[in-house]
């Protein structure tokens, strides 16, 4: 450059390090990146609200440890997901506030050579505050935290993009993602309509991640600056910024666009025969005088025979001694009621969404 510019050339970075340069362009960088990753997220957010509205009421079956547990409603599901990311727009947004500093102090952060009213010339017209003691680099504690953020949305995205891929299984099938006309599944098995958009983002998802071990491990630099940081965040500003950026997308149009199946969700709830209802008798037992020890361990033998196929649930219980002492048949079916399951959906929606909800 000095070449180029010839005599006036002496005026060139005159009382900089190089790092002065290069540390605030990064954080415009990364500053500007996270506004394309927050416009990401309203996109995801928006797909989500629609969805679950859609399915406020679409009753289906919660599990917890992958088992069947009680019912709940597929757009509870997604209102989970959308309060999930409303916290990642926050964490960006904090991310960012946190990353936007600037550093013009010159070698080893003096402003010996160099008047800080240089700085705060610069911030203001890059739109960065200034970072109070530089060293000579900005701490590198920020940018961990900036890429510890972009690991955290990352991971939200795996938690639903691994949900979907349980709920596409053959055995449950009670959604999907997209599947395009002419869209092949499997190159061998023509029958096959793989999960690919959601695997995907799961592999995404953990490289996002892989940048945030080396961003902590950069905080440590030896005394004033060091320049160990650099080749690090050659690679990791970049790749977690863009790689997250397509994933937020993604996963937007997945959410937008995929399959939902409420009769396969009716009929994977009712699979077990009622055992979904099983912590509502236990308690109606309890209600009645019966120990809670006694009413577990007659809920859960007859639940057993279920699970190994013998009959329906309400029969059982109709046919226990310990359950019909204390619970009439007519007062029995009353507990087999998903409305029950669903009372407080408003009010979850109503925090989530607000009126709207």
């Amino acid at each position: 450059m000095s070449e180029i510019v010839g005599p006036e050339a002496r005026f060139l970075h005159q009382g900089m390090t190089s790092s002065d340069v290069l540390d605030t362009c990064f954080a415009v960088q990364l500053s500007r990146s996270t506004d394309l990753l927050i416009e990401g997220v309203d996109l995801l957010l928006a797909a989500l609200k629609r969805r679950a509205l859609e399915h406020k009421m679409t009753v289906c079956v919660g599990r917890s440890h992958g088992i069947h547990a009680e019912p709940i409603t597929f757009g509870l599901k997604l209102a989970g997901y959308y309060a999930e990311f409303q916290r990642a727009k926050e964490r960006l947004a904090m991310a960012k506030f946190e990353i936007a500093t600037c550093a013009i102090s010159g070698a080893v952060g003096t402003f010996a050579n160099v008047d800080p009213r240089v700085e705060e010339h610069v911030a203001k017209m890059m739109g960065l505050t200034v970072e109070p003691v530089s060293t000579q680099v900005i701490p590198r504690d920020r940018h961990a935290a900036y890429f510890c953020a972009l690991g955290v949305v990352a991971s939200s995205i795996e938690r639903l993009a691994t949900e979907i891929r349980h709920l596409q299984r053959t055995e449950v099938l009670e959604a999907e993602e997209p599947f395009d006309v002419g869209q092949k599944g499997s190159s061998a098995m023509p029958h096959k309509r793989n999960p690919i958009l959601t695997e995907n983002l799961t592999g995404l998802a953990r490289l996002v991640r892989s940048a945030v071990t080396p961003a902590l491990e950069n905080v440590a630099l030896w005394h004033e600056r060091d320049i160990s940081h650099s080749s690090v965040e050659r690679g990791i500003g970049p790749d977690a910024t863009v790689h997250l950026d397509f994933a937020l997308r993604r996963m937007a149009s997945v959410i937008e666009r995929f399959n939902i199946y409420p009769e396969n969700m009716a009929r994977n709830l009712d699979k077990l025969g009622g055992l979904v209802f099983s912590q509502r008798v236990m308690l109606a037992l309890t209600q009645e005088g019966v120990s809670r020890e006694d009413a577990y361990a007659a809920v859960q033998g007859n639940s057993m025979k279920v699970w190994r196929g013998e009959g329906r649930f309400i029969d059982f219980l109709k046919a226990d001694p310990v359950v019909s002492k204390a619970l009439s048949d007519s007062v029995l079916e009353e507990l087999f009621d998903y409305g029950y399951h669903t009372k407080n959906v408003d009010v979850i929606f109503r925090r989530v969404f607000g009126e709207q909800g």
